[in-house]
């Protein structure tokens, strides 16, 4: 190691205390991190890109500082959801700092892992107080039923209002409007379900109508409209 003859002229001065690092919660411990084989814990990361053309929601579970789950949900953006096939292959076995410092193909998921980092570093974890913190597997458990991500999709103008095309529950199929022109229910089909029904060999017919469901005042309601054709 170089020094500038400045600091070579100065006289020594003995260290204080050292009390090591704040520790940060983390599975259920309170851990001192000295190394990143210290970090575990499951935790989210939203990312964005440059144009902010799309975004990433990015969720690891890592396990002594190595990533053994990983769950990439993109929105917005066709690419993006091919370079989240790419990163989702790329991060499991890496070391958190690796993945920090590995291009994940997409400026919307490299900046959703930087969020995520500091998140984790720092003990923010969504299981920072969770005994053993959760299995690996649990990321799955945010999606919705059909293993789908649960997306929103509202459209609106200030000439015709609000159509309601996507919510948590399903692809929307039509919008209950009452006297006054205000929404006051929908109809959807719950499409991840339908799907997994067709694939498990149940009609498409039939699947397709056991998963229409409703949801608000839709039933009785003065009129309905297809939010994509009126």
């Amino acid at each position: 190691m170089t020094y500038s003859h400045e600091v070579e002229r100065m006289c020594p001065i003995a260290k204080g205390p050292n009390h090591g690092p704040a520790p940060i919660p983390e599975e259920g411990r309170w851990v001192k991190a000295y190394q990143i084989s210290d970090i575990s814990g499951l935790t989210h990361g939203v990312g964005w890109c440059a144009p902010q053309q799309g975004a990433c929601k990015l969720t690891l579970n890592v396990k002594n500082g190595i990533i053994e789950e990983a769950l990439v949900e993109t929105l917005g953006c066709s690419g993006m959801t091919h370079s989240a096939a790419m990163a989702a292959e790329i991060l499991p076995k890496k070391t958190l700092l690796e993945a920090l410092n590995t291009d994940l193909v997409c400026d919307a998921i490299n900046v959703a892992m930087r969020e995520l980092f500091l998140q984790i570093v720092y003990g923010r974890t969504q299981t920072a107080f969770s005994e053993d913190g959760l299995p690996i597997g649990a990321g799955l458990e945010d999606l919705g039923k059909g293993l789908r991500s649960q997306i929103g999709t509202i459209f609106s103008t200030a000439k015709k209002g609000v159509r309601y095309m996507e919510m948590a529950e399903g692809y929307i199929l039509s919008l209950a409007v009452d006297n006054n022109d205000e929404v006051i229910g929908y109809k959807f089909v719950r499409l991840g379900k339908m799907l997994e029904d067709i694939r498990h060999g149940k009609d498409p017919k039939e699947a397709y109508e056991k998963n229409i469901g409703t949801y608000g005042r839709y039933d009785g309601a003065p009129k309905y409209i297809d939010p994509r054709e009126e």
